[in-house]
């Protein structure tokens, strides 16, 4: 008998999350948060630059607030995930986002470039589907850091 790669039905169904998609919404948070956490710290600003498919549909399938959701230290599941872009605007966030022509490695793909005063950190990540992702480089260091729906 073979060993699964899946640890619920949930890797296999998708995520529970705030709709609608699971790559640009569930799986956009994600990145949002792991690049928070990596950084350590809440920035000051972020610059989003959006890639393919990303920057084709981030507002229509919510990957900006979900991006910046995750930033706040959000779960694909929370309820406040709908308001991150206001909630980052009260909280003094500065967030820039920047839509990218050029082909890049994966249709989902996000760079996020957050800065605290002196600090900057550059985190890029790929939405794979069903809410899982990749973390492909940080600071210019190519990564192959994998996150699925158990992360929180």
């Amino acid at each position: 008998m073979s060993q699964s790669n899946y640890s619920s039905v949930f890797d296999i169904i998708g995520p529970i999350m705030i709709g609608p998609s699971s790559s640009h919404t569930a799986g956009a948070a994600r990145i949002g948060k792991v690049a928070r956490r990596i950084f350590g710290a809440q920035p000051d600003a972020v610059v989003i630059y959006l890639y393919e498919s990303f920057a084709e549909t981030y507002q229509g399938h919510g990957t900006d607030v979900a991006l910046v959701a995750g930033l706040l230290g959000m779960a694909p599941d929370d309820p406040d995930l709908s308001e991150a872009l206001k909630i980052a605007s009260e909280i003094g966030i500065k967030i820039s986002f920047v839509l990218k022509q050029e082909k890049s490695e994966h249709p989902n793909t996000v760079q996020l470039r957050l800065t605290k005063g002196p600090r900057i950190l550059t985190v890029t990540g790929i939405s794979i589907g069903g809410g899982n992702i990749q973390i492909s480089e940080v600071d210019g260091f190519k990564r192959a850091l994998s996150f699925g729906s158990s992360f929180k």
